[in-house]
């Protein structure tokens, strides 16, 4: 199924590439908050740590070859799709050596590591796992001719690492907000939501440094509007602050600048409103469309963390190269 959505995803693409050079593209613009879970093939190597052990500090996995950012896919010969999985198979190897095999960027490996007993009794290989994450976010768009939809505007990661998740499967799901956390100086704040798993509106299939994307299960936009490109002054970001209504509200776009990744902004939070119920840009806002002269040119990926009232923004025609679909014919 994901071999074929992304195929899909490309195929809007190569449509127009021999005639058509890259242009505006009429999207449905987001605003709503959404849930988002994912699910990886196999578990992640989060982290190496030491054991300490009655006979001192031990790196069983470390020393073995295992490296921060392999992902787990068996253990004792077991397919392993959570962290609890490769639990057990430590557990049950009673301090034999454990084979786990490994997936490293394209390539695959075995690797025997010996368990060491832990200070307290417990068989361990000295690792920091992760199999999943949960959270909120905001749509960015969805292609109403396709039905792919893009979020967030920044790839999902390790919280602890850093590093993108691989993902196996993955949902977008119903949401709505609950409360508010404000920003202020050195402590981001956050939109408290409620996301309701049972509701799914679409599928995740790609995670990348400009956002989420899928295919969406219904029409999840408001309202129709042409993509453009970021230029410094005056803007609106779409976000939701209460329930399921989104709303507008005004921003600057101070600096457009462009590295080895692609195309961003610093932007600075200017409505009065926002900025008395959030402090300004807040966790979950992630993916908040920004409108520019009637265009929809790029979403809120980041907050600065010594002041909330600043953030980062993505543009849209990056995020359309990530889904794609930023050449398609009329």
């Amino acid at each position: 199924m994901k071999k074929t959505i992304i195929t899909a995803l490309w195929t809007l693409l190569l449509a127009g590439c021999l005639t058509v050079p890259a242009f505006a593209q009429e999207l449905l613009v987001g605003g709503r908050v959404v849930g988002v879970q994912i699910s990886m093939k196999g578990v992640l190597v989060a982290g190496l740590s030491q054991v300490e052990t009655a006979e001192g500090g031990s790196f069983p996995a470390k020393d073995a070859g295992v490296q921060q950012g392999d992902v787990i896919l068996k253990a004792g010969g077991r397919t392993v799709t959570k962290a609890a999985d490769v639990i057990s198979a430590v557990e049950q190897a009673q301090g034999q050596p454990v084979e786990l095999e490994l997936e490293r960027g394209d390539k695959t490996m075995s690797l025997n590591v010996q368990p060491v007993r832990s200070a307290e009794g417990q068989w361990l290989l000295g690792m920091w796992l992760r199999d999943g994450v949960t959270g909120i976010g905001t749509l960015t768009f969805q292609d109403p001719e396709s039905g792919v939809y893009g979020a967030l505007g920044h790839s999902i990661c390790d919280s602890d690492s850093g590093i993108r998740l691989p993902v196996d499967q993955g949902s977008i799901c119903d949401a709505q907000i609950i409360g508010i956390n404000p920003g202020a100086v050195g402590s981001p704040g956050e939109l408290n939501g409620c996301a309701d798993m049972g509701k799914a509106l679409g599928s995740i299939v790609l995670n990348t440094d400009c956002g989420i994307f899928g295919e969406s299960y219904g029409t999840l936009g408001s309202r129709k509007i042409e993509s453009g490109s970021m230029a410094t002054g005056p803007a609106t970001m779409i976000s939701t602050l209460s329930g399921r209504a989104s709303q507008e509200y005004d921003v600057e776009i101070n600096r457009i600048y462009k590295d080895s990744s692609g195309e961003h902004a610093l932007i600075s939070v200017t409505d009065p409103e926002l900025l008395e119920k959030t402090g300004g840009i807040v966790q979950g806002m992630s993916g908040s469309p920004l409108i520019q002269n009637g265009k929809l040119v790029g979403a809120v990926t980041h907050v600065f963390v010594n002041d909330p009232s600043r953030g980062y923004a993505v543009s849209i025609n990056d995020m359309l190269r990530a889904a794609g679909i930023e050449d398609k014919a009329a």
